[in-house]
């Protein structure tokens, strides 16, 4: 006789993250969820039965396989959702969202500091291809947002701490906003996975995750999620995976549902070294800024503390005095933190980035527009990281 199924509501963070989404496989015994790298699966004896379109028993992996549907087990515990939909990366999830959301016509209020793909999703691609409005706003001026609704609004979508310039969200009293309105809020949190927040117990509708970042933590797989609730996530399964297929493979959800086991212990990490890499920064002559919400000079800081009372995240901006030949030089004689994209990786990564590079850099604070560093803040030794930037910036 098999146990009864674990119930996560009961259980803690390490446990639940351990557990969620894995088990003992019938065939062989293993007691993790192997590697199934099948794109078909054999069909009953009478399949007249069948939805050729279903997502939840593995039929072909378009719809679903096995490592997808333990990831989406384990995302939607981690989250406390009722369901999950797996996709091949964060901004395909991005797109399931909008594109199963919104129908032409339709309007949508927006973040103005937005992940780069939001950004051009929402300010090109939407509205030629589908008729959907938005109007890009500071999500984090309520009476703004307020005043950007209309009658025919649907989504609210906004990022916890937005991509790069770190300004926050107050995600329930959005939702509380969207919810008058008879419209959904959507939340990007890739930037705060849990346990540093969980935008669902705020009153989200939908939450997002580029699953590339901090949920897998080691920086060799591609993946993006929605979470929500099961009436909101059928469809968009319906929509974005099997119709749009925009699916992920299955080595990519057996590299992400192992990496995020130790999700609760790495952030731990993340958020001690940020907050002394922050500090250290802060103080040294030759920083012109830093922006990190867990700093007393950051203009939402009391709000940070409110939000994340145990760390907002693990990414800031900075930048050293001087132009762009000095934040590249810096960049270059830096010995551990590797000059790169993407964030949440075990490895600490930066990444100069100019106005020149980014079309949206025009809603961006005047200092962020004229060059900036984007930090993540990794696992490494936070002395080591220290003692690596001290050395670059007193190189020159």
């Amino acid at each position: 006789m098999s146990a009864e199924p674990l119930d996560h509501t009961t259980l803690g963070e390490l446990t639940s993250s351990v557990h969620a989404g894995n088990a003992i496989d019938a065939g062989s015994g293993a007691i993790r969820t192997p590697l199934v790298l099948a794109n078909s699966y054999a069909l009953p004896e009478d399949p007249s039965t069948l939805s050729w379109s279903g997502t939840e028993v593995p039929l072909y992996t378009r719809n679903s396989g096995v490592n997808q549907l333990a990831l989406q087990r384990k995302l939607a515990v981690l989250e406390r959702g009722e369901d999950a939909l797996a996709l091949a990366s964060g901004v395909a999830a991005l797109h399931a969202v909008f594109f199963g959301t919104l129908d032409a016509g339709d309007h949508a209020v927006v973040t103005d500091h937005g992940y780069e793909a939001t950004h051009r999703l929402f300010t090109e691609l939407l509205p030629r291809k589908y008729g959907v409005e938005a109007t890009l706003v500071d999500t984090s001026d309520l009476d703004a947002v307020r005043a950007a609704i209309r009658p025919n609004t649907k989504l609210i979508h906004t990022e916890t701490i937005a991509n790069p310039t770190t300004r926050l969200a107050d995600v329930a009293a959005l939702a509380e906003i969207a919810h008058a309105a008879g419209a959904l809020l959507s939340v990007d949190s890739t930037f705060t996975p849990p346990p540093i927040a969980r935008p669902l117990e705020l009153g989200a509708d939908l939450v997002v995750h580029s699953l590339t970042k901090y949920i897998n933590g080691h920086g060799d797989a591609m993946g993006g999620a929605v979470i929500g609730s099961r009436a909101l996530i059928q469809p968009l399964k319906a929509d974005a995976m099997v119709d749009v297929g925009g699916v992920i493979s299955p080595f990519n959800a057996w590299l992400i549902q192992r990496g995020s086991v130790t999700l609760p212990l790495r952030v731990r990490q993340h958020l001690a070294s940020a907050r002394v890499v922050a500090e250290f920064l802060e103080q040294h002559p030759r920083v012109a800024w830093v922006a990190y919400p867990g700093l007393a000079s950051h203009e939402q800081h009391e709000l940070a503390e409110r939000l994340y009372p145990g760390g907002p995240g693990a990414m800031l901006a900075f930048a050293v005095d001087g132009g762009k030949d000095e934040q590249n030089a810096f960049v270059a004689r830096l010995r551990i933190i590797v000059s790169a994209v993407s964030l949440g990786h075990d490895e600490s990564l930066i990444a100069h980035t100019s106005a020149g590079a980014s079309p949206r850099a025009e809603y961006w604070p005047e200092r962020f527009a004229a060059g900036h560093l984007r930090l993540s803040v990794g696992l490494e030794d936070a002395e080591d990281l220290v003692a690596d930037l001290r050395q670059a910036l007193d190189a020159y």
